[in-house]
């Protein structure tokens, strides 16, 4: 079956262009199909992306997207929530860009990837942390792996509406991976919302805040567009 490829396009609501240290960089998405386990992420890139590239052109890709060709996506129906995780789940602030950990699945999957012990521990430092007016500390002491647990939304893509996704394994090597099939290109994975968002892994040392700067925007969007990677273009 012949699957047409699409322009980079700016996704509705997003800026084309942002600036950051005096640099202006343009932010496309890329539409693609929907990924999901099994698929070979560095042939989808191959299918969606590389026609479109353009040299010094830098890429990027959703964990989620990532994660979900891992089979690191979980459905609801296969996640049994034990009582200490549907208690800690009611405690978590609900936070718009996303359910993050404030549901019983999503909370049981923290419990399993950083172990009971850690998540207890992360979860007194935050009420320290409260005594203290400081934010963050959960996170802080949790790590990566519980901060990029993302549970289903209201715009969540279908099928995924009805799964909890892990974040990605071995982000550095897939962007590396990605970067061999991409002629070489600057490859990111990253965790990106409308609040904000972190790098996890890329193909080469990088500027970590710059590029965080870059995308903080969220050009991506996060709701029906199917467009789970981009297009960074330094404007000449």
């Amino acid at each position: 079956m012949d699957i047409t490829v699409e322009k980079p396009q700016v996704n509705e609501g997003k800026n084309e262009f942002i600036t950051v240290n005096g640099e202006t960089y343009g932010r496309y998405a890329v539409k693609t199909k929907v990924v999901v386990k099994g698929d070979d992420v560095c042939e989808v890139a191959k299918e969606f992306v590389l026609p479109n590239l353009q040299p010094g052109d830098a890429v990027f890709f959703s964990e989620k997207m990532i994660a979900c060709t891992q089979g690191r996506a979980i459905p609801l129906k296969d996640i049994h929530p034990r009582p200490l995780a549907k208690f800690l789940s009611s405690k978590v602030y609900k936070n718009p860009g996303g359910i993050g950990l404030a549901m019983p699945e999503t909370m049981e999957m923290a419990l399993r990837e950083c172990g009971v012990l850690r998540i207890l521990f992360a979860a007194a430092c935050h009420c320290v942390g409260r005594l203290f007016g400081k934010k963050g500390w959960f996170y802080i002491v949790a790590g990566r792996k519980a901060a990029s647990i993302d549970g289903p939304c209201h715009y969540t893509l279908p099928p995924y509406n009805q799964y909890v996704v892990l974040g990605p394994a071995e982000p550095d090597k897939v962007a590396k991976d990605l970067s061999k099939v991409l002629n070489g290109a600057l490859t990111l994975i990253v965790d990106i919302n409308d609040l904000g968002g972190e790098i996890l892994g890329s193909s080469e040392k990088i500027d970590v805040d710059l590029y965080r700067a870059i995308l903080k925007d969220n050009p991506l969007g996060q709701s029906s567009q199917c467009t789970p990677c981009g297009i960074i273009r330094k404007k000449q």
